[in-house]
């Protein structure tokens, strides 16, 4: 026998997620809107963050106490932080989300949230972000305030750009040079490289997910790299893939060559290439007229992500 589907679930939400099953009624179109039932988003953000963590770490030859905390305090502010932007990104697009399959069951659209309510919740979960913020470096403080340019325009890129994706990756992996500088109080070179490789990953996956609305995207007039691209994607992913190994590939070697051992760097970037190999896989599955399989292979990017974290920490252990 089916399970009945909750209530007010939104529409690509995950099966059995803990908000539409277990969260107290009250709350969930507010963790609905936090896209807390959808986790995958949280796992993007947070991952550079702790690529930057582990690489900044391991260049200065130690993982301490404080570390631990910036790790931990990175998974808090992404869960807030991404959920602070969601709905951002819900209230601007509240009209395009009504007219979207995929997404006008989301909160306001679908009427279980007033866009004052949704503005309310936002600031909430900002605040509660700026406090973690807080306990950083300095540097990382102000890096934190500056990424709001970034999370506010992004919403908006899709109507004069056909690269929304662009923005989105200088938004989602601004965490890199945030934690870097949390590490280190410092931002040298290694740290830019890893941003540009998660830009570039962005594109990559991000593509993959905007395949899932192109036709709805082409008549309310939205722009994206999936509809840019069209029958000529697996392509453009390839060299994204590439972009984004050799930017990671260029961190790894210049944060580490000048103190790490030979072993660890060897291990770090064995990281990178696992992480290639994964993207690749994605691209060899790609059915840009599946939207199941676009769904899986987007959400399958927190393993992908997962893979340097991984290796640089076993890294830190030789």
């Amino acid at each position: 026998m089916t399970e009945a589907t909750p209530e007010g679930q939104v529409a690509d939400a995950v099966t059995g997620n803990w908000v539409d099953h277990w969260a107290p009624a009250a709350a969930r179109p507010y963790l609905r809107l936090s896209r807390a039932d959808r986790p995958i988003g949280t796992w993007l953000l947070l991952l550079p963050c702790w690529w930057a963590l582990a690489l900044a770490s391991l260049s200065q030859g130690a993982f301490t106490l404080e570390h631990l905390w910036i790790g931990i305090g990175c998974a808090l502010g992404a869960f807030l932080m991404r959920g602070a932007g969601c709905t951002w990104n819900d209230i601007t697009d509240r009209e395009f989300d009504g007219r979207v399959e995929r997404t006008r069951s989301r909160p306001i659209p679908s009427g279980q949230v007033s866009v004052k309510g949704a503005a309310i919740w936002m600031v909430a979960q900002a605040l509660l972000a700026f406090a973690i913020l807080l306990t950083f470096d300095p540097l990382a403080i102000w890096l934190g305030v500056g990424s709001l340019a970034l999370v506010a325009i992004y919403p908006f890129a899709k109507r004069f750009t056909w690269w929304p994706q662009v923005f989105l990756g200088l938004a989602f992996n601004w965490g890199a040079l945030l934690v870097w500088a949390a590490v280190t109080g410092t931002l040298p070179w290694p740290a830019f490289a890893l941003y540009g490789a998660g830009i570039a990953w962005t594109l990559f996956y991000d593509t993959i997910y905007a395949h899932q609305d192109t036709e709805d995207d082409a008549l309310i007039g939205v722009k994206s790299t999936a509809r840019l691209f069209g029958e000529d994607t697996p392509t453009w992913l390839k060299w994204f893939l590439i972009a984004t190994i050799s930017a990671l590939g260029v961190a790894l070697i210049g944060a580490l060559a000048p103190a790490a051992s030979v072993l660890q760097l060897v291990v770090a970037l064995g990281g990178a290439w696992a992480m290639g190999w994964h993207l690749t896989w994605q691209i060899r599955r790609l059915d840009m007229e599946d939207g199941a399989v676009l769904l899986k292979l987007f959400r399958s990017n927190r393993d992908a992500g997962l893979l340097p974290v991984l290796f640089l920490a076993i890294a830190h252990f030789l």
